[in-house]
């Protein structure tokens, strides 16, 4: 899977007129692929709306050819898919502890599946609060609240 991820990628990045370097890691949990790019911003995009398009698209081709939809192709762009999940997981731990302090429930604004899931990740791990997601499509967000 690892090369076949970085045969796709390869092409892509061609195609775009991208140059740069990328990393192509098979772990148990996925593949994981970190890209360093002087451009990062074409392939982060506003809010890493680009990154997650591009992500689906290598996640597409990848079970496709392969037919293994077992393991997800996780990309990084120069840093910035870790640093958001560090700032997110920060943000949390403040939330939680609002929460926590407030005892009322705190609803979050709308965020990609992604961003949720490292929000519920986090909340997990603090005693005294839960996170649910609430509704659908585009205005699916978090809901953190006293357990």
């Amino acid at each position: 899977m690892e090369e076949k991820t970085s045969e796709i990628l390869e092409n892509i990045l061609s195609l775009l007129s991208l140059e740069g370097s990328f990393e192509v890691e098979e772990k148990s949990e996925g593949v994981f692929v970190s890209i360093d790019l002087a451009e990062s911003g074409l392939l982060i995009g506003r809010g890493g709306e680009t990154l997650s398009a591009l992500q689906l698209i290598i996640n597409l081709i990848v079970s496709r050819q392969m037919g293994d939809q077992s393991q997800r192709v996780i990309i990084d762009v120069s840093g910035w898919r870790r640093s958001k999940e560090e700032e997110l997981a920060h943000k949390a731990r403040g939330w939680a502890q609002k929460v926590l302090d407030t005892k009322e429930p705190m609803e979050l604004l709308p965020m990609p599946a992604w961003q949720r899931r490292i929000i519920h990740m986090t909340i997990e791990g603090t005693s005294g609060v839960k996170s649910e997601s609430v509704g659908e499509g585009a205005e699916r967000h978090l809901v953190i609240s006293p357990e």
